[in-house]
């Protein structure tokens, strides 16, 4: 029963439509239980088709599985907040969903699902306009997505992307604790006292791109060199456990009390991902591999937004 989160799941962002029906199904014969998904990615109906399968040649049941979907940042105002999260669960094949998620702590203009969906960044894409704001504090958002767990359409709710700031704002009026933070994290961005804070109020934290560069170079965020995979440090912690580069990574971003969601679309490489769990590394090799952090940030709207959205909107200090 997937009544915890669980320490590994698989990632479908950049999951390209016409796979994610075949790596979703592949992902739970590999073992991963926990399926993180959003809107944005344009895959859910995909996805929901994989899960389908693989439940129906029983490879596993809905209650084994941790389904997480997000809240577009179009679907921000508390009208919207119910359709955004039942437009996912319709595309994804399901009766409730195990934790929804704010995708971004930015609200922007409704865009009807009939007009366009996935309504992505930009609200009229064909003239070529901005991202267009809205007027939606981010605790209207939030008290609508309680009401999606008292309807039974989500068991838990949390945020992603939000900073310490916004998290002791949330802790001061949420009703219905938030279950999740779910961040950048990796060896580059160790996010320690992010992560600390989240723990002190109960928060579980999820680190997105726990791999760092290597989810940012195919869309020219990253550079080749930008790898961690290549440091010294993780090198030495992979010969001396016998382990590959990536899987030190992965152990190192679990045994510092996160859970992870690396994706990739190999087979084997989702089982190369998930055999992270039969050795630990040491608190030196945990430091040391600790001790790269850059504050190096890939996902910044500060940055992407203004680059490919014509609107300067940056959410980090």
């Amino acid at each position: 029963m997937a009544d915890t989160l669980p320490p590994i799941g698989f990632g479908f962002w950049k999951v390209a439509r016409q796979d994610a029906a075949n790596v979703a199904y592949e992902a739970i014969a590999a073992g991963y239980r926990h399926l993180d998904c959003a809107a944005d990615y344009g895959n859910e109906f995909e996805v929901g088709q994989g899960i389908a399968r693989a439940i129906a040649d029983g490879l596993a049941t809905r209650e084994d599985l941790w389904i997480t979907s997000k809240l577009w940042n179009t679907f921000h105002a508390p009208e919207h907040v119910e359709e955004g999260c039942r437009k996912s669960l319709s595309d994804l094949g399901l009766d409730y969903l195990d934790l929804y998620l704010i995708h971004f702590p930015i609200a922007l203009e409704y865009v009807p699902i009939d007009t366009r969906y996935p309504p992505e960044w930009v609200h009229d894409p064909d003239a070529q306009s901005a991202m267009k704001r809205a007027k939606v504090p981010l605790h209207a958002t939030w008290g609508a997505m309680e009401t999606l767990v008292g309807k039974g359409l989500t068991k838990r709710i949390g945020v992603c992307n939000y900073n310490s700031g916004l998290i002791h704002d949330l802790m001061s009026y949420a009703t219905v604790r938030p279950h999740t933070l779910q961040i950048e994290a990796h060896p580059y961005l160790t996010q320690e006292r992010l992560i600390r804070l989240a723990k002190d109020y109960g928060i579980e934290v999820t680190a997105f791109s726990p791999l760092g560069a290597l989810s940012y170079v195919e869309l020219d965020m990253a550079g080749q060199g930008d790898s961690v995979l290549t440091e010294p440090a993780v090198l030495a912690a992979a010969q001396a456990h016998g382990k590959t580069p990536a899987q030190v990574v992965l152990r190192w971003g679990v045994q510092r009390g996160t859970s992870i969601i690396p994706k990739t679309s190999k087979p084997e490489r989702m089982r190369e991902n998930l055999d992270i769990m039969d050795f630990a590394l040491s608190e030196e090799e945990m430091n040391a591999i600790s001790a790269l952090n850059q504050n190096r940030r890939f996902n910044d709207p500060g940055t992407f937004a203004e680059a490919a959205f014509n609107t300067f909107h940056p959410i980090y200090d």
